[in-house]
């Protein structure tokens, strides 16, 4: 007995022996697969690197390494490599790592996805915010439980992966691709689904039946069609939330979406349904966030929905109704968020009740057809923080008393026919993000006391009949955010947009860059996100700046804009215009302003400086070269002279630069960095500037004998023109002179004759 116990033991130690070798053995090939990531990330990232560079060459376990998580045997199950400024292709042996179930890639820009497809263990994998292309197939991820590929470049069909890895498949992302296909019945063998968002790509086909069984459901922005039968939502719908918006679904909406009792998110937004509202939606208690803009909605209001005592968020806009708002808006006594926009309106805001919603923070009534002045009713709106009435017929004055929305973040009153002055209680708002009041007829002087609004980051007067000199005050404007950016991050209910991206792109420039290319990526999800780290100021804004106005490091930090064109401003720039450290876009063009251009001005982190069509003189300031992420700069049509600083040459990332009709600038322009590809456009109307070869324009002569105006192109038409006009002068002047001549040559003559 003790004999057969001893060869037992031995057989246990010879046993537990081979499976510690397979373990160490397994480690140590981990370690190498994890060393050859390594050196394959630096291969391909020369510059930028993340957590990975630091990774130690000689360390045995794998499990020391940052983004490396192991089991309780040492193996390696998951891999965290997200945002780690990694780009190009993908490694190619990620699936060594046999005992990897999870593997994060995402915010970086990879081209591909390496050999992911082959890592046959893998229950979460996120390949989210790259520049991945092509078909997505992860048909042999048969274990996924969660999948995130959105917000890349994939394409075409995606049906090759369904049923095959809907097993466990609970989470499915693929929104913000490229990819196309008929959804119908896409999911029908995923029973564990529970969180799907197509949104944002080209899919095609019906609402699939089955959807009520989802937690959450997005298929916002697609070519999905037909109409959403009662059937879809049948009793024990678990939807939580839903967005259909940005399709092409007609007919009545179904008012059996009562039957989802959890549901606090619907979103019908830009489809084409008809009829009443349904008013089954008053009937979901839990309901928060409802929007049912951009369709053809019947006006009148179902009186059911003053029972979503949760709801805070709604939007009816672009319907179209016309008359005056309606009454029942006056009754939604809990709503924070309401947004009428596009509806053709007259009139009823006072008499609507809207004005008097005690806890309402955004009123957006903008793009309708209301008029005379503006409510005085407002001011006493407390908890109003979006003020929106742009694009109406309101006019008279600004009342003095909106001075007093204390909590004020945001007034929109553009392109009205608003006159008198700004009023000097504008310097109370010292919680003001946001102040447009462009396209208008306000005359008078910029009020000082606009510098006593400490958040003011984005400032529009443009297109009004403003007057006299910038005041200095101007340059004290959002100079500390702060203190409102942090009420904002401790408001959780803080929402600004609806996802329709309207308002963002009313409020923030789209017709210079880098604004244009955001606007070719804006989504309605995108949209809510940007909102989010603007209003909150969650250390970045929407694309990259150079806070520091010297170096060329960039960052996400928001960055404000001044507009002040097309007024009648006049004298000098004040030097305090150089303390607005936030200040990304500078737009003092089409005014009256003399002097010098300030030096100062290369203080502040623009990307765009335009103060063309003034009257400015002197000299080019040199210091404008050390604005290094300056992309646009206009100097046009105003009176500097002397020759464009060399610093100028030190703007690497200027793509647009016009000093045309300075006829006093001249000598040399500066030929190296971003100045070499400029040619004459940029400096016509200069005839004193002397461009090098090959610029479309020859190099002047001497100058001593440049003449006094530059010789321009001319059109055949006008060279024929002036052929004519000089045709007809010689016509009607040559019988005159003829007579003269004939005159001076015969007097004489007969004086000589003889009597």
């Amino acid at each position: 007995m003790s004999r057969l116990l001893l060869r037992s033991l031995c057989l246990l130690l010879v046993t537990a022996e081979v499976v510690v070798i397979g373990v160490r053995g397994d480690r140590d090939d981990e370690v190498e697969v994890l060393l050859e990531l390594k050196r394959f990330l630096q291969e391909t990232n020369k510059v930028n690197r993340g957590a990975y560079d630091a990774w130690p060459e000689s360390d045995a376990t794998p499990c020391t390494r940052h983004g490396v998580g192991c089991d309780s045997t040492g193996r390696v199950t998951s891999l965290d490599l997200s945002g780690a400024s990694i780009s190009g292709p993908a490694f190619g042996n990620f699936s060594r790592l046999s005992a990897l179930t999870s593997l994060d890639l995402s915010g970086n820009t990879l081209h591909t996805a390496g050999d992911v497809n082959q890592c046959r263990g893998l229950t979460h994998l996120n390949l989210s915010r790259n520049l991945i292309a092509g078909p997505l197939d992860v048909s042999r991820l048969t274990r996924l439980r969660t999948l995130d590929v959105s917000g890349n470049r994939l394409e075409g069909g995606v049906s090759m992966n369904f049923p095959a890895i809907c097993a466990d498949l609970a989470v499915l992302n693929v929104s913000t691709n490229r990819l196309t296909g008929n959804i119908t019945g896409l999911f029908d063998g995923c029973h564990k689904l529970e969180y799907v968002d197509l949104s944002s790509n080209n899919f095609t086909g019906e609402l699939w039946p089955g959807v009520a069984r989802f937690r959450e459901f997005s298929g916002a922005e697609n070519k999905l069609t037909g109409s959403v039968p009662p059937a879809t939502f049948p009793d024990g719908c678990k939807l939580e939330s839903l967005d259909l918006s940005s399709n092409q679904f007609v007919g009545n909406f179904p008012g059996s979406v009562a039957k989802c009792g959890n549901l606090t998110y619907l979103s019908l937004w830009g489809n084409s349904f008809t009829g009443m509202i349904p008013a089954g939606i008053g009937e979901l208690a839990a309901i928060e966030t409802l929007i049912l803009g951009k369709n053809q909605f019947n006006r009148e209001i179902p009186p059911e929905l003053t029972n979503c005592s949760r709801l805070q968020f709604l939007d009816i806009s672009s319907n179209s109704f016309g008359g005056d708002v309606q009454e029942i808006f006056g009754r939604f006594v809990n709503l924070r968020y309401l947004v009428l926009h596009h509806n053709g309106y007259t009139g009823g805001i006072v008499a609507s009740g809207v004005l008097r919603l005690p806890l309402l923070a955004r009123l957006d009534l903008s793009f309708n057809k209301f008029s005379g002045e503006l409510p005085p009713e407002v001011a006493d709106m407390k908890s109003l923080k979006y003020l929106m009435l742009a694009w109406n017929n309101f006019s008279g004055a600004i009342p003095v008393a909106y001075g007093r929305l204390s909590e004020l973040q945001a007034l929109d009153l553009s392109y009205n026919k608003l006159s008198g002055a700004i009023p000097a209680s504008v310097g109370n708002l010292t919680s003001l993000l946001w102040l447009m009041l462009a396209g208008n007829q306000l005359s008078g002087a910029i009020p000082p006391e606009i510098g006593s609004c400490s958040s003011l980051l984005w400032l529009n007067l443009a297109d009004n009949q403003l007057s006299g000199s910038i005041p200095p005050e101007l340059g004290a404007i959002g100079r500390d955010p702060g203190p409102t950016f942090a009420k904002n991050r401790n408001d959780t209910s803080v929402l600004a947009g609806s996802g329709e991206c309207q308002a963002m792109k009313r409020w923030i420039p789209a017709s210079y860059p880098p604004f244009s290319f955001v606007y070719s990526v804006m989504t309605r999800e995108n949209c809510r996100g940007i909102w989010d780290r603007i209003l909150k100021g969650k250390g970045y804004g929407i694309v990259p700046i150079c806070t520091n106005a010297n170096s060329p490091v960039r960052s996400y930090a928001t960055s404000g804009t001044v507009k002040l064109s097309g007024n009648q401003l006049s004298g000098e720039i004040p030097l305090q215009i150089g303390d607005m450290r936030n200040l990304g876009l500078l737009h003092l063009d089409g005014n009256r302003l003399t002097g010098r251009l300030p030096p100062e001005i290369s203080n502040l982190p623009l990307v765009v400086l335009n103060v063309s069509r003034n009257g400015i003189s002197g000299a080019v300031p040199s210091e404008i070269g050390r604005v290094r992420c300056l992309e646009m700069l206009d100097l046009s049509f105003n009176n500097f002279y002397g020759e464009l600083p060399a610093s100028l040459s030190q703007l690497t990332e200027l793509n647009r630069f016009n000093a045309s009709y300075n006829p006093l600038l001249s000598g040399p322009i500066p030929t190296t960095g971003q100045f070499g590809t400029f040619d004459e456009q940029s400096f016509l109307g200069d005839p004193l500037i002397s461009l090098p070869p090959g610029t479309g324009k020859q190099t002047p002569p001497a100058a001593a004998e440049v003449p006094a105006v530059a010789r321009r192109d001319v059109s055949p038409r006008k060279i024929m023109m002036r052929f004519l006009l000089a045709f007809i002068l010689v016509a009607l002047l040559l019988p005159p002179v003829g007579f003269i001549a004939f005159f001076a040559y015969k007097v004489p003559h007969l004086h000589d004759q003889p009597a």
